[in-house]
Formats: structure tokens, sequence, C-alpha cells
């Protein structure tokens, strides 16, 4: 579903080496997650994968579809939630929900199923006609959720995408997860709090200073002997990490 291969990114005019020549294939039917600490390069590798920032060495594909030869056949099969909340917000939840309907072509039946559904779900039907300038975090989390999910892509990049949301909102998140895997579709996910990665991820890779330093199952991860994946991965991390896989 998705492949990266021996890919680096530099700043700085190639001073400071933010990803390291890293690989990783992501299976369809799986939620894997993507952890690292702060600066890591987990960010800087989704910004590569979803075509925001050019790859400098290496290549990714989605479905087979390079994303720097073919990025609309590529991003067609992708919904992207960002870590932050750039979004149009002069525009009402609706009208943005519709413009990012034209965007991926989603018929008007399928969108006004889609957009139903998610609104109906995040508890966000009555201020959907509302300006997303006028939304509190959390709502604007939801209206960007929707829009990312709306067009049912075959894998989803979701960064840190359970920020704001409620309890509620964040379990049927969850839900959804697993179900679009159920289908043998893909969602990578990066998160800062682990016991939720440790709950919900079917594999885990680790960055730490721009280089994966482990990619496998919760299970494989433990016969190091450690038991939670906090402590496995404050072991990886301050050890400066040799390659797991």
């Amino acid at each position: 579903m998705l492949s990266i291969t021996n890919v680096s990114k530099t700043y700085s005019k190639g001073k400071v080496k933010a990803v390291d020549n890293i690989s990783l294939d992501v299976k369809p039917g799986e939620i894997f997650g993507f952890i690292g600490p702060n600066g890591a390069g987990k960010t800087t590798t989704i910004k590569m994968i979803t075509g925001i920032l050019p790859i400098d060495e290496g290549k990714i594909t989605i479905r087979g579809y390079d994303i720097a030869k073919e990025p609309i056949k590529a991003k067609l099969s992708m919904g992207f939630v960002p870590d932050t909340h750039d979004v149009y917000d002069r525009l009402s939840g609706i009208e943005y929900l519709n413009f990012i309907a034209d965007v991926y072509n989603v018929s008007s039946e399928e969108r006004k199923k889609q957009i139903d559904k998610y609104l109906e779900m995040f508890e966000i039907k009555d201020v959907a006609g509302q300006p997303i300038k006028s939304y509190s975090h959390g709502m604007k989390q939801k209206i960007i959720l929707t829009g990312a999910l709306l067009h049912d892509p075959p894998l989803w990049i979701l960064d840190e995408p359970l920020t704001g949301l409620d309890p509620k909102s964040s379990h049927l998140l969850k839900e959804e997860m697993h179900k679009h895997c159920a289908k043998g579709n893909t969602v990578f996910f990066s998160t800062h709090v682990l016991e939720v990665a440790e709950k919900l991820c079917d594999r885990i890779g680790i960055i730490n200073k721009g280089k994966i330093i482990a990619v496998d199952t919760l299970e494989e991860l433990r016969k190091s002997g450690d038991e939670s994946l906090e402590s496995i991965f404050l072991n990886l991390t301050e050890a400066g990490g040799g390659e797991h896989a």
C-alpha cells in the first residue's frame, strides 16, 4: 500500500539531515504506528509521503503510484490529516466539505452519505453551517477529519489525529480505523500517545535522529525484555538505537 525506499531529506543546504536513508513497507489491512521523539523526522517523512515536501533522495509509492512522478494518482489514493489546523476558516463547515468533495470528484450521492455519516459521528451537524473560524480546536479537528475521509481513500495518513478530540469521538475514530483496515485498507498513524499506539497498531515503526531504528509488531519488540511500548521506546531512543527489524 505504502512503500518508502531509501528516502532522505536535508535542510539548511544539506547541513541538517532530517530523514536519513529510510525504508519502510506498510501493508494492506494494517494500522501502522509511526512514533519518535520531537524532531526525529516524523512530520518531515509524512510531508514527503503526501507530496508536500519534495524528496531529496529515494522513492515513495502509494498503491504503486510514485508520489514524485504521478502525484495526482497517488494523492487520490490517500486521505491526510495534518498535525496543524490549517484550513479555509472563512468557509462554513459544509462549504469546506463540499469543496474537498469537489477536489476528489465525489458524486453528490456519495458525498451526502459520507458527510452525513461523519458529521453525525462527530456530533457537529448542528454547526456545519457556521464559519470554521468560530469552531473550537476540537471541532476544527473533526471537520478536517471529515474532509480527509469523505472520499473513502484506501490509505489514511493521520498525523496526531486524536489531538483535541473528546473521548467519545476519539473512541469512534479508532473504531473507524479498525473497520477501514478490516476491508483491506491501511492506516498510517503518527502519535505521541504511546498507550494509544500500543493498543491500536498492528505494527510499529520508531524513528530517531532521522533513522528508522525499529519496525515490528509489539509482540516482537517485547522480546527485548521490555513489557510496555513506552519502555521499549525510551530504551531504543535514549540509546541512540540500533536497527531492529
